[in-house]
Order: C-alpha cells, then sequence, then structure tokens
C-alpha cells in the first residue's frame, strides 16, 4: 500500500534526521538530542507538568489490559475448537501484531536514539520513540477495527470508538505538553505506530481478499 510505505518511509528519515541533524547536548547531564532548536524551543513552551505524566502514566495500564483481552478471545476459540487453524484469522493476526510492537519497543530500549529532557526519579531513560505513544497508538487504533467487527449495536459501537479515539488523543497529546519527552519522541512514536497498524491492517485486509 502507497500509505504505508509513505508512512514507514517518513519514520526511518525522522530516524535518521534525529541522529544527524541539529545535534546539541541540551539534555540533562550533557545528553544529546537531535533537532535540538525546534526541541528545545517547544519544550521551553510547554513546560513540565509532571501531574499530567503520571495520569498518562496509570492510564497507560488501559491498553495494557485491553490487549489481553483480545488474547483471551483468541484463547477461548483455540479450547472450543480445538485448532489454531480455526481461530478467527484477524485474531491470530493481532497476536503477531502484539509481539511486533513488543519486538519494536524492546529494540529501542536497547538502541538509545536520545534521552529524556528531564530526569525521572533521578534517572536519566530513553525516551525515543514515545513508548507510551507507541502503546496507545498500536493497541487503540486496532481494538477500534476489533470493535467494529465484533459490537453489532451501531449506536453502542458509534460509542465506543468515540470513547477509544478521545483516548487515545487524551494520551498522545497529554504526553506531549507534559514535557517528559522531546517533540520528535512524540512524532517518531506517532509514525511508527501509524506504520505497524497500517501493516495489520493491509494483511488483515489480503488475507479477506484471500478468502
Amino acid at each position: 500500500m502507497t500509505v504505508k510505505l509513505t508512512v514507514e518511509k517518513n519514520d526511518g528519515q525522522l530516524l535518521l534526521v534525529t541522529l544527524y541533524v541539529d545535534v546539541q547536548a541540551i539534555g540533562p547531564e550533557g545528553s544529546s538530542v537531535g533537532f535540538a532548536t525546534v526541541n528545545g524551543a517547544f519544550h521551553a513552551l510547554t513546560g513540565l507538568h509532571m501531574t499530567l505524566y503520571v495520569i498518562t502514566d496509570w492510564l497507560g495500564l488501559v491498553p495494557v489490559f485491553t490487549a489481553p483481552g483480545f488474547a483471551v478471545l483468541g484463547l477461548v476459540q483455540l479450547i472450543k475448537r480445538k485448532n489454531l487453524l480455526k481461530v478467527e484469522r484477524d485474531i491470530l493476526v493481532l497476536g503477531g501484531f502484539y509481539l511486533l510492537v513488543m519486538a519494536a519497543y524492546l529494540l529501542f530500549e536497547e538502541v538509545i536514539i536520545n534521552y529524556r529532557p528531564v530526569l525521572i526519579d533521578g534517572v536519566l531513560e530513553a525516551a525515543y520513540p514515545s513508548s507510551t505513544t507507541i502503546l496507545v497508538l498500536c493497541v487503540m487504533p486496532t481494538a477500534m477495527m476489533q470493535f467494529h467487527k465484533r459490537v453489532k449495536n451501531p449506536q453502542t459501537r458509534t460509542v465506543i470508538q468515540i470513547i477509544t479515539l478521545a483516548f487515545a488523543a487524551f494520551m498522545v497529546l497529554g504526553r506531549l505538553v507534559s514535557g517528559v519527552h522531546w517533540l520528535t519522541d512524540i512524532v517518531g512514536g506517532i509514525l511508527l505506530s501509524a506504520s505497524l497498524v497500517l501493516m495489520y491492517a493491509s494483511v488483515n485486509w489480503a488475507i479477506e481478499k484471500a478468502i
């Protein structure tokens, strides 16, 4: 899909330029970040709001508990049908998607692009891309796709979709203005999440066309 390829290309380009463009040691303990002028100005504009950081941190448990819900659905189908191949294909694809998201998270925990603009409990933590942004923007949109398929009542489905979308928007915006991330951390998380979700949607679309 052209859209997916474009998003993946933009994500890769942002990663490269974040490593090499306008890199300055403006972070705590002399840590460096790319796009330092833009990132520094945005951080100065938003300031630091630890209450918002704590709120979004705790609300990050919502997607953490949402994902296992679909895993339980797949397990129930497996127990009833006694055959992995008889579990609904989109649930199997979703399971593979979650593994991919987890792999991306672990990768950026090991490969440090830059650190946070502030110390968290006195510790300098990896920041790029924002893991909370990735978690929310990977789990909630795919959950919306599942709800759209499985919730039959149109009014209920619409309410669920609106609440899920509003929650995702609040989380990303809250993380953005909380001041615990550079601007590029959030943008990088959005682009990476978009590429992964579009990949998930593309695989499901291809499977449905093949059936």
